[in-house]
Parts: C-alpha cells; sequence; structure tokens
C-alpha cells in the first residue's frame, strides 16, 4: 500500500475562476497567482494516483484567510471523500482568528468524516501560534476528535519560493512544547527541524510530532532521508507528494533510488499514516 499524506485539490469553480480568488484571498494568490501553478479536482487527483500507483491520497486544504472560504473548500473536500470514499482522506481548513466559527467548523467537518485540520498557515492566516487565547480552545477540539493537525514549515535559509513563508522551527518548537499530546505533522520535513533533533530536549518533546516530505526534491538533495532517519526514526517520516505542484511518481522514484531498508520504506509510503489515520491493511 502507498499512501500520499500531502496534496491539494480544489473545486471546478476555482479552478475555472482562479483570478476571482486571487483576488478574494491573500494565501491563494501568494500560492497560485502564476500561471503555471497547477490547479487539480479530486477526478484529476484519483487519476493520477491511478497513474502513479497510489492507492489513498490525504486532501489537505490551504491556509484560507477567512472562515467563508474556508468552508466553501472544506465542502469540497467532504463531497470528494463521500464520493471517493476508499481513496481519499479529507483534512479541513479555518481561521482560527474566527473563534467560535473555528471551532464549530472543526466540530462540523469532524463529525462528516474529517481525519485532520491543516495545511494551516499561521504567517499568512495571520495568527499566533503562542496566543493560548486562540490556539487552546481549537487546539482542544482538535483532540476531542482525535484530528492530526497539519501545518506549513519552512526553512530560515535557502532560495525563496512562492509561499515559503516564515513557519521556521523557531515558531514551531514553542507550539510543540505546549502541546505535548497533540499529534502534529510538519510539513516539507519541519523546515529543517528534524536536525535540531541532535539536542535531546528537542528530540525528546517531538514525540507526537512527524514530518511529510511534500516537496522535498524542490528543497533538499535525496540524502534527507537518510539523515532524517537517523535523527528521529523512519517511523517519523510521512510520505507526501504535494501534488499537483509535483507528481507522485517523481518522488516516489527518488525514495525507490535510494535502497531504503525495507522496513523503514514500508513505514514511510504506509505504515506510518495508517498509524495516525487509523487504516487497516485490504
Amino acid at each position: 500500500m502507498i499512501i500520499d499524506f500531502h496534496t491539494h485539490v480544489f473545486p471546478p469553480q476555482i479552478k475555472k475562476n482562479r483570478n476571482k480568488y486571487i483576488d478574494s484571498d491573500p494565501c491563494f494568490a501568494i500560492l497560485y497567482s502564476r500561471k503555471d501553478a497547477k490547479l487539480a479536482t479530486a477526478d484529476e487527483l484519483i487519476a493520477s494516483m491511478d497513474e502513479a500507483g497510489i492507492d489513498i491520497s490525504v486532501i489537505v486544504n490551504i491556509g484560507w484567510t477567512t472562515h467563508e472560504l474556508c468552508v466553501e473548500t472544506n465542502d469540497y473536500i467532504l463531497e470528494s471523500v463521500a464520493r471517493y470514499p476508499h481513496r481519499l482522506i479529507g483534512f479541513c481548513s479555518v481561521q482560527p482568528n474566527s473563534y467560535e466559527s473555528a471551532i464549530a467548523e472543526v466540530e462540523r467537518c469532524a463529525q462528516g468524516g474529517i481525519k485532520g485540520v491543516g495545511e494551516m498557515r499561521p504567517d499568512m492566516q495571520l495568527f499566533d501560534l503562542s496566543d493560548k487565547e486562540v490556539m487552546e480552545p481549537l487546539i482542544k477540539v482538535v483532540k476531542k476528535y482525535e484530528l492530526v493537525l497539519l501545518t506549513h514549515a519552512s526553512e530560515p535559509v535557502g532560495h525563496e519560493y512562492p509561499g515559503k513563508g516564515s513557519v521556521t522551527p523557531d515558531m514551531l518548537y514553542p507550539f510543540i512544547t505546549s502541546f505535548p499530546d497533540l499529534t502534529i505533522v510538519c510539513a516539507h520535513w519541519g523546515g529543517g527541524l528534524p536536525f535540531y533533533a541532535l539536542m535531546p530536549e528537542v528530540k525528546q518533546a517531538m514525540s507526537n510530532v512527524f514530518f511529510d516530505t511534500a516537496a522535498s526534491p524542490f528543497l533538499y538533495s535525496p540524502q534527507v532521508y537518510n539523515q532524517v532517519i537517523q535523527l528521529v526514526g523512519a517511523d517519523k517520516i510521512l510520505f507526501g507528494s504535494d501534488y499537483p505542484l509535483l507528481a507522485q511518481s517523481r518522488l516516489l522514484n527518488e525514495i525507490k533510488s535510494l535502497d531504503l531498508p525495507e522496513p523503514a520504506k514500508n513505514l514511510i509510503l504506509s505504515g506510518n499514516a495508517q498509524r495516525l489515520l487509523g487504516i487497516r491493511d485490504e
């Protein structure tokens, strides 16, 4: 089994009316203003999964800045999961600054079968991960429904790219330590956070933290897999493509080229995701 833990899809109306949503939302504008920035529907994701040999994909939303756009796109994710219940798993997006509305939206989506919240973008959504008044009620409902929280992460050094943002390890670490029993997935290798696991207290604090490989070829050399396995263990890594930014086959081929031990490869490609999402082998 292969599970892609990080993909994005959008409703047909957003794909058709891209410019309207670029004008409506800063996060969407940063990510998708360029004409070559690909948008995909759920049906296109399924077709790409069949081509690449992906069994299940997790659809994560983006960091919309308004509650209304979160709801609109969450509806499409819920609808897509209902149409492809054995192939797709959904994560919902919320605007934490909406307070009660955000909590109600997590409740609604969880009752509809959503398995997580994300991809959170505190820098673009203009909320502070350290603001307990905002975060504590939200995390409470996330934990109530045993959901996974997936956040964007970015490197404090290196090249710039659209959507890189400023969700760096120094922002993520205090959040992680504030909610030690929350299951957190830090996208894009956590912006390099695994490398700080050489500090014993950091490694201990990350007992419930996982890292996905989304967009890895754009960020790191393939050796990142071996390095992160040594630092935090293969049981902390989730295969994620960031489709449609990258074809799933590109990351799969990269993983295969490394000649990783079979148990480690199985954990990365499916085992860890199965454990987090409660997916049984068919």
